[in-house]
């Protein structure tokens, strides 16, 4: 159904289903900084439970997962359409602004979406529906998700497959959240300066915050 809109409604749909994305990530990340924290994986397994208990949580993972099929869907027909047809680009007026990634972001996104699949492989499916570990805390017991994490990132391998993925990330989100907001009519030569530092800053952060964590726990 969607993929029958004008492309200017996709791109409005791909740009609403990436700032949603891009706000999943930056929860999602300030929840694994958790793990970090020197109390023996408490806080971040109290959280964990938390994500995978709560009714409203699991009813948004849903949401979540409906949020990544449009993007993934509507950006695999928009580059289609773009390959087909004569060769456009955004254009600001008084500002213009193309990084080298900003052309491969359908390269990037199928990079993100393979290390994507074996990330829910390695630990949400795991969770999910395999066995794990048994922690207490306080006088309740709960699944040990951090010691998970943690046996994951002692893995070299893993662990520079890990990064690797997550600089492809940062370069995707470096121009994604710009377009989006230029998909949205936002721009205006005051600001677009500004948006697109922004979009810098949530790529370096994201990007950055995520890469930290394996490193930490590798060296540790």
């Amino acid at each position: 159904m969607v993929l029958k809109y004008s492309s200017i409604t996709k791109k409005i749909i791909m740009a609403l289903a990436g700032l949603f994305l891009i706000s999943f990530l930056i929860v999602h990340l300030s929840i694994n900084l958790l793990i970090l924290k020197n109390d023996g994986r408490e806080a971040f397994n109290l959280a964990a439970h938390f994500m995978v208990t709560n009714p409203l949580i699991q009813t948004m993972q849903w949401v979540l997962f409906g949020g990544f099929i449009i993007h993934i869907l509507v950006g695999v027909v928009l580059q289609i359409q773009n390959w087909m047809a004569r060769p456009t680009r955004y254009k600001v007026e008084g500002y213009s602004h193309t990084s080298f990634f900003s052309k491969f972001m359908i390269h990037t996104g199928a990079i993100i979406l393979a290390f994507l699949i074996l990330h829910l492989i390695n630990f949400f499916f795991r969770a999910k529906f395999g066995e794990m570990p048994g922690v207490m805390i306080g006088d309740k017991h709960y699944e040990d998700m951090g010691l998970l994490v943690i046996e994951k990132f002692k893995n070299l391998p893993y662990v520079l497959m890990y990064i690797f993925w997550l600089l492809f990330l940062g370069f995707h989100l470096d121009h994604a959240f710009h377009s989006a907001i230029q998909s949205l009519g936002l721009n205006h030569n005051k600001y677009t300066p500004v948006v697109f530092g922004i979009s810098r800053a949530l790529a370096i952060l994201i990007a950055g915050g995520f890469i930290l964590i394996p490193l930490i726990i590798y060296i540790s």
